[in-house]
C-alpha cells in the first residue's frame, strides 16, 4: 500500500528531508500558523505547501477510523475495531505514523435509545455480538518524542469515526435542536444558551450501563484522556488537534469547543497556560445554531477548519436554524482528470476522494495538479471513483477472505480476537 503523503514522515529514511525543511523555516518553526492561530491567513488561497501537507496527515487520521471499523454484519464484533491500539496505524497502512504518533485510547459512542440511522450506529447480526449498542467511535494518539523534534511541540490527537453506509441517512435525520449549556456552561450569560442537533449531542454524551465500552459516554472518555495527557506532558510545548469526516466532523467540532469550555487544555496548576486545540474536520454537516457560533467564537484558543468539497450537500445541512463555525477551504474533485465525471453523491463525500483534493487543488487559480505525492489508488478503497483507465479495482479496502479462517478440520470460521480499549 504506498502512501507519499510528505508531512507524516515516520520513516526514519525520509527523516532527514524533514529536518532539512525544519532547518529552512518549515513545519517546526510555523505549527502555530499551521494550526490555525492566525486563522490560516493568507494559508488557503493559494494552499500552503505545508498547510496541504499537515491537512493530509490529518485526513489520514481520520480515514483510519474507518478502514480500521469491522464493517461485517455477520461478524459477533461488528462495530468494534479490526486492530489493537499497538498495530492500528500499521495494519492500515500508515507504519509510518508508528514513529510518530502512539495511540493511548479507543473510545466508544451509542445512541442513548435515540432513534439514530444505521449509518451511526453499526450492528452486529449474531447473537453473541459484543455489543448491542455501542460502536468503536475512534481513538486518540499522542506524538512520540522523535515527533517532538519534527514538527516542533507534541501533539494530542482525537480523531473520529463517521459514517459507515450510503448518504441516505442525510433524508431520514432529523434536525432538532437540543441545549449544549449542561455541557458548554454559559460563559456568555443566560441569554446564549448554545444549541446543537440532537443527534450529534446524543452520540456524544449518552451512556449505556449495560456496556462494558460505554458505562460512560464517548465525551467523558475522550475529556478524562485528555486531562491525563495534558497533565503528562504540560511542561512541553502542546496543541490538541481534532480530525473527523462527515459525521466524525460534527462531533469533533462539538468535541473541540468543549474541550476549551471546560478547560482540559490547560494543565490543573497552570490555568492561563492554554493549549491551541484545533479541528480539522472534512465534510462535515453544521453543528449548532447561533448562540453555539457565538461560543465556539469566543475562545482566542479554538480553531476550526472545515474542507468541503463544491459538489457535496453534506455540508449544506442541516438547512434552517443551523450556523457556520470555522474557516472554510474549498476543493473540487469533479477538476481532477484522475477521477470519473461528473461523479455522484457518495464520491462527492468520500473521504479519500476528499483528500484527493486537497493534494492537488489550485485555488482560485483553477485547474487541478497533485502537487503532493499521493496514491491515486486510495481514492477507490471503499468506492468505484477512479476513472477505469487506471485499472484500480473498486472497493478494494477487504479483510482478507472477509475475516474467514479455515480450522484445523477444514472448515471456516469468522476469526476470534481480543477486544482492545
Amino acid at each position: 500500500m504506498a502512501y507519499s503523503c510528505k508531512f507524516c514522515l515516520g520513516d526514519p529514511r525520509k527523516a532527514t528531508k524533514m529536518r532539512e525543511e525544519n532547518s529552512q523555516g518549515g513545519i517546526a518553526k510555523k505549527w502555530r500558523l499551521l494550526a490555525g492561530q492566525n486563522d490560516w491567513e493568507g494559508l488557503l488561497d493559494p494552499l500552503d505547501i505545508d498547510l496541504r501537507r499537515y491537512i493530509l496527515h490529518y485526513g489520514d487520521m481520520a480515514q483510519a477510523t474507518y478502514d480500521a471499523f469491522d464493517r461485517e454484519k455477520a461478524s459477533k464484533y461488528a462495530g468494534s475495531c479490526l486492530y489493537s491500539k499497538k498495530n492500528l496505524l500499521v495494519k492500515v497502512g500508515l507504519e509510518r505514523d508508528k514513529y510518530l504518533l502512539r495511540v493511548t485510547k479507543f473510545f466508544y459512542a451509542t445512541s442513548g435509545g435515540l432513534c439514530v440511522p444505521d449509518a451511526f450506529i453499526f450492528k452486529s447480526m449474531s447473537r453473541e455480538a459484543w455489543a448491542r449498542e455501542s460502536n468503536f467511535m475512534g481513538f486518540i494518539a499522542v506524538g512520540s518524542d522523535e515527533s517532538v523534534a519534527l514538527l516542533g511541540r507534541r501533539d494530542i490527537l482525537i480523531s473520529w469515526r463517521g459514517t459507515i453506509q450510503s448518504l441516505e441517512w442525510v433524508n431520514d435525520l432529523e434536525f432538532n435542536l437540543v441545549s449544549a449549556s449542561d455541557i458548554l456552561g454559559n460563559q456568555l450569560g443566560q441569554d446564549v444558551d448554545p444549541k446543537v442537533h440532537q443527534g450529534w449531542y446524543s452520540i456524544y454524551t449518552s451512556d449505556d450501563p449495560r456496556s462494558p465500552f460505554t458505562k460512560t459516554s464517548a465525551r467523558h472518555q475522550v475529556l478524562t484522556e485528555v486531562r491525563k495527557l495534558v497533565e503528562k506532558y504540560k511542561n512541553e510545548d502542546m496543541s490538541i488537534t481534532l480530525t473527523g469526516h462527515s459525521l466524525g466532523a460534527a462531533l469533533a467540532t462539538l468535541n473541540a469547543v468543549d474541550i476549551v469550555a471546560n478547560g482540559c487544555n490547560k494543565p490543573k496548576d497552570a490555568p492561563n497556560k492554554l493549549r491551541l486545540v484545533t479541528a480539522i474536520v472534512f465534510a462535515s454537516p453544521r453543528v449548532g445554531d447561533s448562540n453555539f457560533m457565538k461560543v465556539f467564537s469566543a475562545y482566542d484558543e479554538l480553531k476550526a477548519l472545515k474542507i468541503r468539497n463544491a459538489l457535496d450537500v453534506v455540508p449544506n445541512y442541516p438547512l434552517i436554524n443551523y450556523s457556520n463555525v470555522g474557516k472554510e477551504l474549498c476543493i473540487d474533485t469533479a477538476k481532477s482528470e484522475y477521477l470519473k465525471r461528473p461523479g455522484n453523491p457518495a464520491s462527492w463525500h468520500d473521504l479519500e476522494a476528499y483528500l484527493h483534493g486537497v493534494a492537488g487543488t489550485q485555488g482560485s487559480k483553477g485547474g487541478f495538479s497533485l502537487v503532493v505525492d499521493r496514491d491515486v489508488a486510495l481514492v477507490n478503497k471503499f468506492g468505484s471513483i477512479v476513472k477505469d483507465e487506471y485499472c484500480i479495482p473498486a472497493s478494494w479496502w477487504v479483510q482478507e477472505n472477509k475475516g474467514m479462517v479455515q480450522q484445523d478440520d477444514g472448515s471456516w470460521k469468522l476469526r476470534e480476537r481480543d477486544m482492545d480499549g
